[in-house]
């Protein structure tokens, strides 16, 4: 009988277990979900121009000779493209790590403006090698006291976070950060899945993060014709700063 894995293993457990994977046609799958992703909120989203930090990073590689051959190799890679605009302050599509040895982190993040208190969207997978999927829909209010702003949006999409979470072939990943876990809002996706289980898994996960996206974003459209006061929006922004610079910086 197979022994459920312990939702507090770390990182490096899991990489000490298998080092050296090569988990390229994984990357491939998952990262095309995310830009995929990208591609909608590109459509969706007007205004979004490159920011300047992210140009000339596309793809980018760091390598050192090996150990044994004395040949050079790759030891990193990724890819990092962020944009900003009128109406979404940082977006950010990227991945880094080593495809030829197990360990990937793939991301998209959008932090929208002050327009609307809509949270903001990040969505992030990774291989261990086992593949790992967190996903949050960053609160812009607090939820333990502004129960209308809770069922709206988190309400709005209780029945898809526990269909998920009841799904055995995901086991729940805790972080072992007290900030991480306090980061974490009422329907936070945070699974790994087992090696082996790709094949089966990586189509519920695209369909899991389709539809999270696309409530999202309907919500962001609805929430664009009535734009918040003005009056509303320089404490609104001074805690999506913070909120960013602590929990995704």
């Amino acid at each position: 009988m197979t022994q459920p894995v312990s939702q507090t293993k770390t990182i490096h457990e899991f990489l000490a277990e298998n080092p050296n994977v090569d988990v390229t046609d994984v990357h491939r799958q998952l990262y095309g979900i995310l830009s995929d992703l990208k591609d909608r909120v590109m459509e969706e989203i007007p205004g979004l121009e490159p920011q300047q930090a992210s140009i000339g990073l596309d793809y980018w590689a760091n390598e050192a000779p090996n150990k044994e051959t004395g040949e050079m190799e790759t030891t990193f890679e990724g890819s990092m493209q962020t944009w900003t605009g009128p109406h979404a302050e940082h977006v950010a599509n990227s991945w880094i790590g080593n495809r030829k040895a197990s360990i990937l982190d793939m991301n998209l993040q959008v932090f929208l403006s002050q327009e609307t208190d809509v949270p903001h969207f990040v969505m992030v997978f990774g291989t261990i090698p086992q593949i790992f999927f967190y996903s949050e829909l960053v609160g812009r209010r607090d939820t333990r006291i502004d129960i209308d702003y809770l069922e709206k949006y988190f309400g709005d999409e209780n029945e898809e976070f526990l269909k998920m979470r009841g799904d055995t072939r995901f086991e729940w990943s805790v972080s072992h950060g007290t900030y991480m876990r306090a980061l974490n809002g009422p329907n936070a996706h945070s699974y790994t899945a087992k090696l082996g289980s790709e094949a089966e898994v990586i189509p519920i996960l695209r369909e899991v993060a389709n539809q999270r996206f696309e409530k999202w974003l309907g919500w962001w459209k609805e929430a664009m014709k009535n734009p918040l006061p003005e009056s509303e929006r320089k404490e609104l922004m001074e805690r999506d700063h913070l909120l960013r610079r602590y929990g995704y910086e």
